[in-house]
């Protein structure tokens, strides 16, 4: 029997570049839920969680969201439903997997498909900002706690990056260092997103106890995604995206998806919230997506 999705919102941009991605989860979570109920997904809207109103304290706000994050996925997990996390800014990404991580007798696994590498740490930043860092936390590689962890939740070897294309020296390094898989953008190219996404999936798989897919639409080339909190140039498309992530679907040990950067304000014809639905609906749906009924979907 397949399980319940629960959408839940993490309805903050304090992280990012745009804080209008704080928007994100109140425009696509009832987009999402109506797409997912059409292609016979039961779903249930979750908590939307965000900072008070004026919050100007980025780190201690995004650190205590994140904190109310892990709790709603622990929880949505202990009842057996499957977390669907929407961004907000990727530093929410701390708050997803910790949650996750609670609930599992093992290791946990992570697919993390972005332009970026998001591992920087405060002191090797050099924007300071926050969702610029959630994976060198979640590795363990902090220099600063912001969230609460002593050691991480996960180990290198069941991490993979896909469709890197945007990073700094500092980063590389310290994901060369720890033996994390990354298949920057031209490995993409040259053996393409299928091949590439399953390979990700078997190294999120292997030895682990549950894996889960955080997706950045900064992954998908701005042609076609231009309304996200930092777009790259390149990328992949979303329809070759989609259909790589239709192997995600149905997948048992898959503990949670996430996605994040979304920037509504920006997006006047909705064309980004089309990518980002179709990306959710192939995940969540696997080969049962019905362009029709997505394009009725997000007509707004």
């Amino acid at each position: 029997m397949q399980r319940q999705v629960q959408l839940i919102g993490a309805a903050w941009g304090l992280g990012g570049a745009d804080p209008g991605c704080a928007e994100a989860p109140a425009v696509l979570a009832p987009l999402a839920a109506r797409r997912l109920e059409a292609c016979g997904v039961g779903t249930v809207v979750g908590p939307l969680i965000a900072p008070a109103a004026g919050e100007r304290r980025k780190t201690l706000a995004v650190s205590r969201l994140c904190g109310q994050l892990a709790s709603a996925v622990a929880d949505a997990r202990r009842e057996a439903r499957l977390p669907c996390v929407l961004g907000g800014d990727h530093s929410c990404a701390g708050g997803t997997w910790s949650g996750v991580a609670r609930t599992l007798d093992g290791a946990l696994g992570l697919v993390w498909i972005d332009a970026h590498m998001d591992s920087h740490t405060p002191s090797t930043s050099h924007t300071g900002r926050l969702h610029g860092m959630p994976l060198a936390w979640l590795l363990g590689q902090a220099d600063d706690p912001l969230y609460g962890l002593a050691s991480g939740v996960l180990n290198p070897e069941h991490v993979c990056l896909v469709g890197v294309r945007s990073y700094e020296p500092e980063e590389d390094e310290r994901l060369r260092r720890l033996g994390v898989r990354v298949v920057f953008m031209d490995e993409v190219r040259a053996r393409g997103i299928d091949a590439v996404l399953g390979e990700a999936i078997e190294i999120a798989r292997a030895g682990t106890a549950g894996f889960g897919v955080s997706i950045d639409l900064d992954v998908v080339s701005p042609d076609e995604a231009p309304n996200v909190g930092t777009p790259v140039s390149g990328g992949v498309t979303s329809a070759e995206l989609a259909r790589a992530l239709e192997q995600v679907a149905g997948e048992p040990s898959l503990a949670a998806l996430e996605l994040v950067e979304y920037s509504p304000r920006l997006d006047r014809d909705g064309a980004t919230a089309r990518v980002a639905l179709s990306l959710l609906s192939a995940a969540l749906c696997g080969t049962r997506e019905d362009p029709q009924v997505l394009a009725n979907t997000v007509q707004r």
